[in-house]
């Protein structure tokens, strides 16, 4: 690990270049142009590696969905379809049908420092290892992806690829959920706690941990590192600054007010709400995330369900369109593999499946068994692309059928727009509803995504107070400037940081399926000797 040196000379290295740009910028530029002009090349740089484009049947596809997807379907296969046999299961675990497993046995806790009977004691709750329960981490995690992809994201692949990118979504979503699942029991496999009990976890320890179980330490230690260092670089970008600008945004413009000033107020307010919440870790976190995300959930399908209601007999007629536009070959909209690339990368950009992130905050809860959060972890992809995603899709198809309120295969349209103008036009009023919706995705995506980043600060620099303390007044700091500033380059750069991660992940987790085969049987069998 970096020492507290290296951590400040680290700051310094990337502090000092800002410095230096601005005195040597002509003073006409402002400063969120100086910003992009520094921003930039870096970005097109790194961007251009990690969406860099391969050619299928005519259509350039980033090469970093070929290998979310493509590890998608291997997961699939490799676990025979644990994505849809488990769904059951999951929603009995969350239920806490299976909590009585946790309790103290002979077994050992996974990442138990005590073992041989002794069970390590916890910060919350005895006799079982983690800071949050399964329902707590599967809604911190849900909150880092549920979100704007759901609101203007599906909107802009509807727009793009007509109502046929909804199907594609759909399986993509579903072939999603066996990533989340492999990733997120390895989380909680290779976590490590310490002897205050609190948790660290994610692909940075199961690849460091697990690769140096089959012998392979030099590589596992550098994708580790290569890991955590773009999660760092994404939760201060897209993590934060993106969704901090784009409440701001909301905000400003919904009240119709100077940009200037009031997104340095904004900002300001932003960052007490977040830094409240953050200094109490990942137990406040959860215990927010859980009333804030299935609330968000609830108004925002819940409204979903009164316009599909209001319109039940146009249902078959956009499921038809959904269908049929799946396997279109309309040049318009990109035939059938524009249509497919359009609703996978949708969907993946959504719920980041295969990304590592949600194995971090899934990696802190109480359980003795890494299979039990890993199944319970599949359920993500299908609430956030399977449930919401569709729900947003299936509106805007439904009030556009009779509104034509746009044309299908259009670029450049703006998604939160699209999808206020859809509801607004059976709910009169309720793009004020979702103005306050993504004001309060981005707090929780926030809120999840300064986790994800100060674990993976850690992890390269310690898990001193010290260090803690630092990444977390760096990330609020974040949060204003992101609300005051427009970000440009930033957050190509950021977008692209978070997807790197998608590279080292995808191949520990390849690497480390046999270890999941592992846990997800002895999972099956206390289950069954529970139930017997």
């Amino acid at each position: 690990m970096l020492k507290t040196k290296t951590l400040i000379l680290t700051l310094f290295s990337i502090f000092i270049p800002f410095i230096t740009f601005a005195q040597e910028t002509s003073t006409e530029l402002s400063i969120d142009q100086k910003i992009d002009a520094f921003f930039r090349p870096i970005a097109d740089f790194v961007g251009g590696i990690i969406f860099f484009p391969v050619s299928i049947v005519g259509h350039s596809v980033p090469i970093v969905l070929i290998v979310l997807i493509g590890g998608a379907l291997y997961f699939t296969l490799y676990f025979k379809f644990a994505n849809f046999t488990l769904i059951k299961t999951a929603i009995k675990i969350v239920k806490g049908d299976y909590d009585k497993l946790d309790h103290h046995e002979a077994d050992v806790a996974e990442g138990d420092v005590t073992p041989g009977g002794a069970i390590f004691e916890t910060i919350n709750v005895e006799n079982a290892q983690g800071e949050v329960s399964h329902f707590q981490a599967l809604t911190a995690a849900l909150s880092a992806t549920v979100g704007l992809g759901n609101i203007a994201g599906v909107a802009v692949a509807v727009a793009i690829g007509g109502p046929g990118a909804t199907l594609w979504m759909i399986i993509a979503g579903f072939l999603g959920m066996a990533s989340k699942f492999t990733e997120c029991t390895l989380g909680v496999k290779y976590r490590e706690v310490t002897e205050d009990g609190t948790v660290h976890g994610g692909p940075m320890y199961y690849l460091s941990k697990g690769l140096k179980e089959k012998g392979m330490a030099g590589l596992g230690k550098v994708l580790a590192v290569f890991f955590a260092v773009m999660c760092v670089g994404g939760s201060f970008g897209g993590g934060n600054m993106f969704q901090a600008n784009q409440a701001a945004a909301q905000i400003i413009q919904r009240f119709d007010i100077n940009h200037g000033a009031a997104g340095v107020i904004f900002g300001f307010i932003m960052a007490i709400v977040v830094g409240v919440v953050i200094i109490g870790g990942i137990k406040r976190i959860g215990s927010v995330t859980e009333k804030v995300v299935p609330f968000m959930a609830v108004i925002y399908v819940g409204a979903a369900l009164i316009i599909l209601g209001m319109n039940f007999s146009l249902i078959p007629t956009a499921f038809g369109l959904i269908i049929d536009g799946a396997f279109n070959t309309s040049a318009a909209l990109g035939g059938v593999v524009g249509v497919l690339i359009v609703g996978f990368q949708r969907a993946a950009f959504s719920n980041e499946a295969g990304v590592g992130s949600a194995a971090i905050a899934h990696s802190a809860v109480r359980t003795k068994y890494p299979a039990s959060e890993g199944v319970v972890a599949l359920l993500e992809p299908f609430i956030d692309t399977v449930v919401i995603c569709t729900m947003t899709s299936l509106v805007i198809i439904i009030t556009n059928i009779e509104g034509r309120f746009f044309e299908y295969g259009q670029e450049g349209i703006q998604g939160v727009e699209l999808t206020a103008s859809a509801f607004d036009s059976v709910i009169p009023g309720f793009s004020w509803v979702l103005t306050i919706a993504v004001v309060l995705f981005a707090v929780s995506t926030m809120l999840s995504w300064s986790y994800y980043g100060l674990q993976a600060w850690k992890f390269l620099f310690g898990k001193g107070k010290t260090v803690d303390i630092i990444y977390k007044i760096l990330f609020l700091i974040f949060v204003i400037i992101g609300s005051s500033i427009g970000l440009g380059a930033v957050i190509d750069f950021s977008d692209a940081m978070i997807f790197a991660m998608v590279f080292p992940n995808i191949i520990g987790l390849i690497l480390l399926s046999p270890k999941v085969r592992d846990e997800l049987k002895l999972y099956k069998e206390k289950i069954k000797s529970a139930v017997n």
